[in-house]
């Protein structure tokens, strides 16, 4: 019998502004608005700062471990500029520009890492807490999108994770679930070359991340992160895909984070500094600064007002998070159920673990001492 092909496909790698001012017009033109590239710009201004004033926190002891967001703003920026209200923009950590561009209080994300669970409570938008445990919002995220096919109501759900977590059993669990069934959600891996210290290319051995989707029958796609137009273009047609098809699109956006993985972590053990220098050359934000002046839209003037005007919003974030009445000693037993069992309502209004020894199985036997030992 003859040899034939079971199955054929290809994944484009799409760029429209390279880190050279290269801009393809012909995918770019009218994409964004140019006043909203600008608001863009100076949010990510703002977020750069917060990611500093966290750092010195996290340093000066206010603060606890912060995963620093710089070089990789773009991704979720571009997913919260395209996503509607009704959407859900379900993230991990490293998603700031996205999740304040939704709507999310700053000090929000501040009192999380500060570890004050208020932090995790967001009414303000459609977004999930920050996911720490790796790959979990990936579940998460079809887990909503299923919820919306079933209601009807047209919205979708958008996850981020990095490259490592498409080692997690649950992306693959996820995956399988969101194109078997049909669901209208976006997975967006932020590839940024490592997994904490573990390189990509220990993580996947194939040339490409995206090829993981293609595995569960999605559309894949691989994109220049830190191209604003480029992303803001794959997360749209993915939107499209998701609201009039109900089909999963798998995103790999080639990023690269600036800092450490974390406060707790240090970089330079594992990473060389040929690589930092390439990547900072390609920096988001240089980038897109770079194009804003020669489009006439951007100056020096305007860059140094705007410096100011973030170190004021961040000066007072910082202080709304710091400045918050301490919690009570009843919250911790608020968010854990909905309806409270009896034992811990009796540990709430007594403050004791006065409900162990109730049950006369769990009192302990009683020994009597004796001679030479230790009652």
């Amino acid at each position: 019998m003859p040899v034939n092909i079971a199955y054929e496909t290809k994944i484009e790698h799409i760029s429209i502004l390279d880190e050279h001012g290269n801009f393809d017009a012909s995918m770019g033109e009218g994409l964004i608005p140019n006043d909203d590239l600008v608001a863009m710009y100076k949010h990510m201004m703002t977020c750069r700062h917060l990611d500093e004033i966290a750092f010195k926190l996290q340093r000066s002891g206010r603060m606890g471990t912060y995963p620093e967001n710089r070089g990789q703003e773009v991704p979720s920026l571009a997913a919260a500029y395209v996503l509607e209200k009704k959407d859900w923009l379900v993230t991990c950590y490293r998603e700031n520009a996205g999740l304040f561009w939704r709507g999310l209080p700053m000090e929000k994300v501040l009192l999380h890492w500060m570890g004050d669970e208020r932090g995790n409570h967001i009414d303000e938008c459609n977004v999930t807490p920050l996911a720490i445990a790796i790959g979990s919002q990936m579940l998460h995220a079809t887990g909503l999108a299923w919820s919306s096919k079933y209601k009807k109501d047209g919205a979708i759900a958008c996850t981020f994770f990095g490259d490592g977590a498409t080692s997690e059993g649950d992306f693959h669990e996820a995956a399988n679930f969101a194109a078997n069934l049909d669901l209208p959600v976006v997975f967006v891996c932020q590839n940024n070359g490592w997994a904490i210290s573990t390189p990509t290319k220990l993580e996947c051995s194939a040339p490409t991340v995206a090829q993981r989707g293609i595995a569960y029958g999605m559309d894949c796609v691989q994109v220049d992160g830190n191209d604003m137009f480029a992303m803001v273009k794959v997360v749209r047609d993915a939107v499209k895909n998701a609201r009039e098809n109900n089909r999963p699109t798998f995103i790999e956006a080639l990023t690269y984070r600036l800092g450490d993985h974390t406060t707790a972590d240090d970089a330079s053990r594992y990473r060389n500094v040929e690589e930092l220098e390439m990547w900072e050359k390609r920096d988001p934000m240089i980038r897109l600064r770079k194009y804003l002046e020669k489009l006439g839209l951007w100056s020096q003037e305007q860059e140094d007002e705007h410096l100011k005007v973030a170190a004021q919003t961040v000066s007072e974030v910082v202080k709304r998070a710091e400045g918050i009445d301490a919690p009570s000693a009843t919250e911790f037993f608020d968010s854990m159920y909905t309806d409270m069992p009896k034992q811990l309502k009796l540990q709430r209004q007594t403050m004791r673990t006065s409900s162990l020894g109730q049950d006369p199985s769990q009192i302990p036997v009683q020994i009597p001492a004796t001679e030479g030992t230790v009652q």
